[in-house]
């Protein structure tokens, strides 16, 4: 039973890819003239998006209600959202800058995109530190808040594809999820990354992971040293 929010995790991502699929599928739809659906295209992958949303908020109900927490979840959970957020991003950033990529609009979209990228980059960089320092990330409430305004965000823009009124208010919701996601990362530094507490005691399943993931550092470092010796 404990397992069921991991696999309400792996369906988000599965749903993610679904996503992206309808989504390009939409998008030539609504651009072809001959076709009388037009915007309406883009109601199918906001309902799987709107969907997969849901798994999100079920498996961390779960989690937290029946104590199912594993160190496998407190990685895949985050994974699945920035995949998910991400995935969403790119294609809004096609979608909108397809025709006219240097519109102040599109600009906006350009700008907005490059700054989620350079902020999972640095999330991503941390989380490795930590996997190392035999520490695992936990999403808190600063990125819990985040992460639901940025889905706001995206609904919204997913429906200004079918009602072109609503731009450029998304915008201002998106911009609003990217700004408190730089400030729940700045949190998460300084409560998880660089905190000198003593992490609390290993479980068993910890204990496991992290063996694996010592092993995979290894044989890492031992390939690029033998690498190294070959030149």
């Amino acid at each position: 039973m404990k397992h069921i929010p991991n696999i309400l995790t792996s369906l988000r991502i599965v749903l993610t890819g679904v996503f992206v699929w309808l989504f390009f599928d939409a998008l030539k739809v609504s651009s072809d003239p001959a076709n009388s659906v037009g915007g309406g295209a883009f109601g199918i992958p906001l309902l799987i998006y709107a969907i997969a949303f849901l798994t999100d908020i079920l498996d961390g109900f779960l989690a937290r209600t029946f104590g199912w927490v594993t160190p496998v979840g407190k990685i895949l959970d985050p994974a699945a959202d920035k995949i998910m957020a991400v995935s969403a991003l790119v294609c809004i950033l096609i979608g909108k800058t397809a025709d006219a990529p240097m519109t102040e609009i599109g600009v906006a979209y350009i700008v907005l995109f490059a700054l989620v990228i350079a902020k999972e980059l640095l999330m991503f960089i941390g989380g490795a530190i930590m996997l190392k320092k035999h520490r695992v990330a936990y999403a808190d409430w600063f990125g819990k808040i985040a992460t639901g305004i940025l889905t706001a965000g995206v609904i919204l823009t997913l429906l200004s594809f079918a009602i072109p009124v609503i731009e450029p208010w998304n915008l201002f919701v998106l911009y609003l999820a990217v700004i408190l996601s730089y400030i729940a990362m700045i949190h998460y530094a300084k409560t998880q990354l660089f905190t000198k507490n003593k992490p609390e005691q290993e479980s068993p399943e910890e204990k496991e992971l992290f063996k694996r993931v010592d092993r995979v550092i290894s044989r890492n470092i031992s390939s690029e040293n033998e690498e190294t010796l070959s030149k």
